[in-house]
């Protein structure tokens, strides 16, 4: 039984009339023209997946927040949307980077929130309904009624196990909505993913920056690889509260602690005014500022793998 709201769980108060009203009279939640002229030059380099044993942890970045991740022998998809469009959103400027006819078996589904660019009918709907999904409190329903069989949903800290990797559903500072009358009434939050050896993949979904991520990392110590979100942040005003800036992702994967990130949540939707390419150049560029290691940031292209060593 989950309660019938989570607006309890918001970082931040969501819009009132009051910013809605400003957000009409200041413009649109799209980029300038100039900011759209980079779209052909946006990083695409689809390739095979990585070969992989069980004790390989890869990633491949399908695009948004979509992954193919490799971990303790399982195959697991973050946020799946193969889609080529989404309610209420342009069509995707970048192809899917990884093909459907090339994925290996699905051994687990893992779901941030139920927005329609993280919760894609279409998509999961090419899934064998028996695939285990992992989702958060009170979206299990809506599995159920499209005939999934093994659902499995998380509060916060609470986790699972699948076949020796654990699965922990951890806070986000984000909220949920999917109709007219449905706000908050689901939760919302990130994934990690740590198989028997003990390798950990932290996966943010959406998020904006706070406190989460330093108790997140205390709570979950050697993080090797956090996929976090840079895109979809412009107007400041309107989307701080729920959506990261390339400088605050690499705030936040300093406050968790790990020793590497990959960038997401970008270059695949025009969600809001940033150009196109602008997440890509500010987030290299505070990750310098940070004195970070150039290596471990992996900047991947859609379509890009990585292995971890």
């Amino acid at each position: 039984m989950w309660p019938r709201s989570f607006v309890d769980r918001l970082t931040a108060p969501l819009p009132g009339l009051r910013a809605f009203a400003r957000f009409a009279r200041e413009g649109a939640l799209r980029p300038r023209p100039e900011g759209l002229a980079d779209i052909p030059a946006l990083p695409f380099a689809p390739g095979p997946l990585p070969r992989v044993g069980t004790r390989t942890v890869a990633v491949s970045w399908a695009g948004h927040a979509s992954w193919v991740i490799h971990i303790g022998g399982l195959t697991v998809l973050t946020d799946p949307v193969w889609s080529r469009r989404i309610l209420g959103t342009p069509a995707r400027i970048t192809p899917v980077g990884v093909a459907w006819s090339a994925l290996p078996r699905i051994d687990a589904v893992v779901i941030s929130h139920n927005h329609y660019d993280h919760l894609d009918a279409p998509t999961l709907g090419r899934l064998p309904r028996h695939t285990p999904v992992f989702v958060p409190a009170g979206l299990g329903r809506w599995f159920r009624r499209r005939r999934f069989t093994r659902v499995t949903e998380l509060d916060w800290w609470e986790a699972a196990e699948l076949d020796g990797v654990r699965l922990d559903f951890v806070p986000a500072h984000h909220w949920s909505k999917r109709g007219l009358t449905d706000t908050c009434r689901t939760l919302w939050g990130g994934w990690v993913l740590t198989e028997s050896g003990g390798q950990r993949v932290y996966f943010a979904g959406d998020t904006g920056y706070g406190h989460w991520f330093e108790r997140i990392g205390r709570r979950y110590p050697g993080i090797d690889l956090a996929l976090l979100p840079i895109g979809a942040y412009d107007p400041r005003w309107w989307l701080s509260d729920v959506h990261c800036d390339p400088e605050e992702a690499v705030r936040a994967a300093v406050d968790l602690g790990a020793r590497r990130m990959a960038p997401m949540h970008w270059g695949t939707f025009v969600l809001s005014a940033e150009p196109v390419l602008e997440p890509l150049t500010r987030v290299r560029a505070a990750w310098e500022r940070a004195g970070l290691e150039r290596a471990d940031l992996w900047d991947l292209p859609v379509g890009g793998s990585r292995v971890l060593g």
